[in-house]
């Protein structure tokens, strides 16, 4: 039997991982890896991200304390996003996927042909 405190742990590990399992949520962590990057320097890091898409997913990043957000009292305003402590962490688990992925690269390929060629 499953409580209620089972239940609230699953959906908000559901919700974390509905955020970072985002292809763009990763690409964003992987540019901040390196260190403190402005909005228009994400832009220019992640290829291909609209500045919505940007926007809401630094939201999420922020709100899940991956990313944590700056604002400089400067005119223009400016902006700076890092990583938080847990979102070095996430990076760290992204690296790891990122050389299972490397390490298994002719094994999945094999097998992506392989069901390929079986559904013809």
């Amino acid at each position: 039997m499953v409580t209620v405190d089972e239940n609230e742990s699953w959906s908000l590990e559901r919700e974390v991982l509905d955020l970072i399992a985002d292809k763009w949520a990763m690409l964003i962590v992987n540019a901040l890896g390196p260190g403190t990057l402005r909005f228009t320097e994400l832009e220019d890091h992640v290829g291909g991200i609209s500045h919505k898409m940007l926007a809401q997913t630094l939201r999420g990043l922020e709100r899940h304390g991956i990313v944590s957000r700056f604002v400089h009292a400067t005119v223009p305003p400016r902006v700076d996003y890092t990583l938080t402590e847990s979102g070095q962490d996430l990076l760290a688990v992204a690296i790891q996927l990122c050389s299972w992925t490397k390490q298994n690269r002719q094994q999945i390929e094999a097998a992506r042909d392989s069901f390929d060629r079986a559904r013809g």
